[in-house]
């Protein structure tokens, strides 16, 4: 077998056999297809797309290509939840107490975040002793014992999708559904989850900006998960505004826990109780999403979810103290209100500039070598559609740096404020499922 076969029967629109597409991730993992091979069949597969069957093939080989996660040693069906990715995106930390006591397990691995802030993983590093690292053993047994637990990925899951991104990443092939699906769903079959539920993003601030092509994306992976013998189903989310009012990783953890208890802004909640009526549908837990909604509901109003967070933390060596006194997690030094220039409705909040502005304060990474200041951050204090007074409070800006005029500049030229009333964006813009 030649790669540059390969290369020509995509190129030309025809079907690659198993073999074939197998050959091609073995021999780019181990390297003894060049970059410049692989880059051209990217691209093929960029213009010409591929099939079910070809996209489920691409999956497994790279699932194949390294490591695999055995999560048989758990009781029950494990459900797993992964996002595409936004701004003030905590849900995990809040969802998964909330779907764990509910009698679900949910085995988890989280990994840092690249951009506007930090992935789950910077956002739990940011309770005092947390410890993001447990051995397999460690990890099973926790699951059984309190049915969660969230540790960094680690290990060798599926190389070729590293090596692979990171050739996507430079050859402008980013962009294809076939690629990103088989991308994101490689790294969930890997983890051994039995049931998975995708939120995929749509909006200014998410990969994925018209409904259009988040149903693409979600039929896409939803198609491959269930190929595979994985129950899968996705919600589109909107992210045209930042989710809740936080962003930043301490500024988030407290989101979060306001959510457990009970509080918290209403459109995190309203995520937490969609996602997690579907992850305890599909575990078997309750006969019916509405069944399953109200679990979730009845979890939150008895203190279980906030009890099982407690646990969580406990478990994985951080202070719990921080649930009932929130100062106990990093502080900024600076806290800077922001006034409304006039007054008028929230129209728009650009979800991806606001995260860029909390990036430039250190809450996230430009490279994946950039370090990260757990404390800072913006919390917003209007979502599109409420009025503001002019003088009243947009937002607050949480930061270690004194000048801040550039992020100051970046949020008032963000948040578009009108005199005409404006409609609040639906939270839910659909659901995928085979």
């Amino acid at each position: 077998m030649r790669m540059v076969d390969i290369i020509e029967k995509k190129r030309d629109g025809k079907e690659l056999s198993t073999e074939e597409i197998q050959f091609f991730v073995k021999g780019y993992t181990e390297g003894t297809i060049p970059d410049y091979q692989a880059a051209s069949l990217l691209m093929a597969i960029y213009f010409q797309d591929m099939t079910e069957r070809e996209r489920t093939d691409l999956t497994l080989a790279m699932v194949e290509s390294g490591d695999t996660i055995d999560l048989s040693l758990i009781e029950g069906i494990k459900c797993d939840k992964h996002s595409t990715g936004g701004v003030g995106d905590k849900v995990t930390l809040c969802l998964s107490p909330m779907v764990a006591a509910c009698g679900v397990p949910v085995a988890k691995m989280s990994g840092r975040g690249l951009g506007h802030t930090g992935g789950t993983i910077d956002k739990l590093e940011s309770i005092p002793g947390f410890q993001v690292e447990l051995t397999s053993e460690q990890f099973i047994q926790q699951v059984n014992d309190i049915k969660m637990a969230v540790v960094s990925q680690s290990g060798n899951l599926t190389p070729a999708d590293k090596k692979i991104y990171a050739l996507r990443d430079v050859t402008g092939t980013v962009p294809s559904i076939p690629l990103i699906a088989s991308s994101i769903m490689s790294k969930k079959i890997a983890s051994g989850a039995d049931a998975i539920v995708l939120d995929v993003k749509v909006g200014e601030g998410a990969f994925m900006k018209t409904v259009k092509e988040a149903e693409e994306l979600a039929h896409a992976m939803v198609t491959i998960g269930n190929r595979v013998g994985r129950k899968t189903i996705a919600i589109l989310s909107d992210m045209s505004q930042p989710l809740g009012y936080a962003v930043g990783n301490a500024l988030e953890v407290k989101e979060a826990i306001d959510v457990l208890k009970g509080e918290g802004p209403e459109d995190v909640k309203e995520l937490c109780l969609t996602l997690g009526s579907y992850m305890v549908f599909l575990s078997g837990k309750a006969p019916s999403i509405e069944k399953a909604r109200e679990m979730l509901k009845d979890v939150l109003n008895s203190g279980k979810g906030l009890e099982t967070f407690k646990a969580f933390i406990k478990a994985q060596g951080g202070n719990t103290a921080i649930v009932d006194h929130p100062k106990l997690l990093p502080q900024a030094k600076y806290k800077i209100e922001i006034p409304a220039e006039q007054s008028g409705y929230i129209k728009k909040i650009v979800a991806n500039e606001i995260g860029v502005a909390a990036m430039l304060l250190g809450a996230g990474r430009e490279t994946k070598d950039s370090s990260i200041d757990l404390s800072v951050g913006i919390v917003l204090n209007k979502k599109v559609g409420d009025f503001v007074e002019k003088g009243e409070t947009l937002a607050t800006i949480y930061s270690n740096k004194e000048n801040i005029e550039e992020i100051k500049e970046k949020i008032y030229s963000n948040i578009l404020v009108i005199n005409d009333k404006v409609d609040k964006p639906a939270l839910i813009k659909g659901i995928i499922a085979e």
